[in-house]
Formats: structure tokens, C-alpha cells, sequence
């Protein structure tokens, strides 16, 4: 079992690390769902902590469609990344027909290299979240899918991930559950789905608020729980 964590500071970075979480998902402007971070944050949070990074690629909150000047920022952006030393990057595009914009992902598939990249939740908005699942597993790159399941709230999509979980075995592409997940229903949630990797933001953050500081307590009990399985 992976407990991924949200940060959106160096300091997120080493509370995350230090109180069991085994992956860091970077992002600014977290109450507009993430956007990507400064240089300056990616290279300090990398050199910061030993666990991988994971780099939000996302130019603006507006939506997930993104045209020619917005491929160039991201196209920039990747590289830098590359660069940082960074683990991977969180990325996802959906054309005007509300499908994956694959023309789009493969632009920046070339550019990605030995990053590993994680399809984020523009998933969510896929009407058909099957097809999208066979069509991301046949790149190589794309080793893992955020989702909560096409609902607002992964809790209320309990049965969908279990079904996304079922149809990812014996795919190179693995399901990362998140969205609304705290301590007091992370662990029948995991029993439930048995999804192998779990992504927190607000619900390990004090006061379960996105703006608050990670929650060390809070960290700990998500760990605990990730732990056993």
C-alpha cells in the first residue's frame, strides 16, 4: 500500500516524509483542485525529502483543454522537471468533446522521458472511464491513474473504484484513489475497494481545510492504517 500526500510547501514536503507518507503530489493553488508549482518550490521541495516527487502539470484551473500556447508552457515546464530531479509528473487533457486529448498527451509524452506520469483526475470527467483505462494503459509512460471515481467525492464512489481496481490488474497502469478520503474512513474504504494506493489532501491537513499546514497527528493515524495492508 502507497499513502501519497498532497504539499504545496517545503515544509507539507518534510511533514509528509517524516510522519509516513511515501509519496509527495506537489501542486500550488490547491484550492482550485492544483496547478503547477514554481521552479524554485520544485527544486527545493525535491532536494528537501528522500521520498519521489510528483510534479502537478497543469497551467491554469480553468479547465483541462489546452491549446498551442498552453502546450508550450507545459512543454517547458516538463523539461524543467525532468531536470529537478523530480519522480514523476501528474498530468491529464480532455479534448472539446470532453475525451482524452490524446494528440495533446503524446506531445508531451515525448518530452516526459523516464518520468513516470500519473494521469490525474480530468479522468473524473471521462464519460466513459473504462475505454479511458484500456486507452492509457498502452502507454508505457503512464504508470498510474488519480481518480474518485467520476464523483466529487471518492466515498461516493466506492463501487466504481472497485471496479477500476478489478479491471487494472494485470495492467501496467495502477489506480490511485483520492478525493475526499480522511482517517476515519481510509481504512474501510482500502477493505472495501482494495485499492492499492491512496492520495490525501485536505483530510490530513489541521482542521481538514486545504489552506491549513499538514497535520502530523493526522499523518500518522494514515500511515498506521496504509501500514497494515
Amino acid at each position: 500500500m502507497i499513502l501519497e500526500v498532497i504539499a504545496t510547501s517545503v515544509l507539507d514536503a518534510k511533514l509528509a516524509q517524516e510522519h509516513g507518507a511515501a509519496r509527495i503530489e506537489l501542486i500550488s493553488g490547491i484550492a482550485e483542485g492544483g496547478v503547477t508549482p514554481s521552479y524554485g518550490l520544485i527544486e527545493q521541495v525535491v532536494k528537501a525529502v528522500d521520498i519521489p516527487v510528483n510534479i502537478m502539470l497543469r497551467p491554469h484551473a480553468n479547465s483541462f483543454l489546452y491549446d498551442a500556447d498552453d502546450l508550450a508552457v507545459m512543454l517547458r515546464d516538463v523539461r524543467v522537471i525532468r531536470e529537478s530531479g523530480a519522480a514523476g509528473i501528474v498530468m491529464g487533457m480532455l479534448d472539446r468533446d470532453n475525451r482524452i486529448d490524446t494528440a495533446a498527451l503524446e506531445i508531451l509524452l515525448n518530452e516526459t522521458g523516464a518520468l513516470a506520469v500519473t494521469f490525474h483526475r480530468a479522468f473524473d470527467e471521462l464519460e466513459d472511464q473504462v475505454a479511458a483505462l484500456r486507452l492509457l494503459s498502452g502507454y508505457p509512460s503512464i504508470r498510474k491513474i488519480l481518480t474518485s471515481g467520476g464523483k466529487p467525492n471518492v466515498l461516493d464512489a466506492i463501487p466504481e473504484i472497485a471496479e477500476l481496481v478489478r479491471l487494472s490488474e494485470g495492467h501496467p497502469v495502477e489506480i490511485v484513489a483520492g478525493s475526499g478520503l480522511n482517517v476515519e474512513t481510509l481504512d474501510d474504504f482500502i477493505k472495501t475497494t482494495k485499492v492499492k494506493e491512496v492520495h490525501l489532501g485536505t483530510g490530513v491537513r489541521v482542521n481538514g481545510r486545504s489552506l491549513e499546514p499538514l497535520d502530523p497527528i493526522k499523518l500518522q493515524a494514515a500511515a498506521a492504517i496504509v501500514n497494515q495492508y
